[in-house]
């Protein structure tokens, strides 16, 4: 497996970058820009309950909730509201677009024509869905991009979203569902393996300090040999399993006829089920 790009230096970025929401995911954004070399004062930010973690980046020059009016023509707009909040927040951010600027939005669920009906007549858009590995720069995000985005603004939105982890480019935008299911939502999948196999040592015996010591740092570690190895993950998984030893009759139970992939089958299909329905 061929080893993850190192994220792109953004010293070179011209013009104000405006993040539209600092919660968790803008957060982490947020820093990994600034770890790139993105001057605080090429940045304003507009968060009506900002974390402290956000306010003390006015140090480094950030601006937070400066007059709209003050911020002026924006090189990007990068949007990371919750989706049901969007079409109360679009008609504040037209007044930043101009002519050149790109759009970035990372909302769930929401389509290219669905911003694309609330912004000025061709903005460039490009429509993203991060993780939140993200927080510790080993985000994956799924982007495609509207027609009106030049090759220049493509590469601005790469290095942006390379910031904080791996970026894939699609064509298709009606994947977007289907990404947001799998690796959009998939952490809280991980997560909740770590819960129940700490829950299922507990059960089987274990103190609940062990149990969960051992659950994290099994799923934790199995992820990064996951991440360096050129191995399938069924090889890496089939390499576990002696025939017939303990790995193998735990694993005939979750894959048995009622197993884990029928379940992950409905959990993903009902996230993008959802999405879809985020759309509107």
């Amino acid at each position: 497996m061929s080893a993850t790009p190192a994220p792109a230096c953004l010293a070179g970025i011209d013009g104000t970058l405006a993040l539209i929401g600092a919660g968790k995911m803008g957060t982490a954004m947020l820093d990994g820009w600034l770890s790139l070399g993105l001057e605080g004062r090429r940045i304003a930010v507009i968060e009506p309950h900002p974390a402290a973690g956000v306010t003390t980046l006015t140090e480094r020059g950030v601006a937070l909730n400066p007059d709209v009016t003050a911020i002026g023509t924006t090189a990007v707009i990068v949007v990371a509201v919750k989706p049901q909040v969007a079409p109360e927040v679009l008609p504040a951010v037209t007044p930043l677009v101009g002519r050149d600027t790109l759009v970035l939005s990372i909302m769930a669920g929401r389509t290219l024509d669905f911003l694309e009906h609330r912004l000025p007549a061709g903005t460039a858009i490009v429509r993203a869905m991060p993780n939140t590995p993200a927080a510790i720069g080993r985000g994956m995000t799924v982007a495609v991009p509207n027609r009106n985005v030049t090759p220049a603004q493509r590469d601005l939105a790469y290095r942006l979203l390379n910031a904080v982890g791996a970026v894939e480019w699609i064509d298709d935008e009606r994947l977007m569902d289907a990404v947001t299911a799998v690796s959009g939502s998939g952490p809280a999948y991980v997560f909740l393996l770590a819960e129940s196999l700490a829950r299922a040592g507990v059960a089987a015996g274990l103190p609940p300090t062990l149990a969960e010591r051992l659950a994290r740092e099994t799923v934790a570690g199995s992820g990064a040999l996951l991440q360096v190895s050129p191995l399938p993950a069924a090889t890496l998984r089939e390499n576990v399993t002696s025939p017939g030893g303990t790995t193998a009759a735990a694993l005939g139970v979750l894959m048995g006829a009622a197993g884990i992939d029928l379940l992950l089958e409905q959990a993903v299909d009902a996230a993008a089920r959802r999405s879809r329905e985020l759309a509107g």
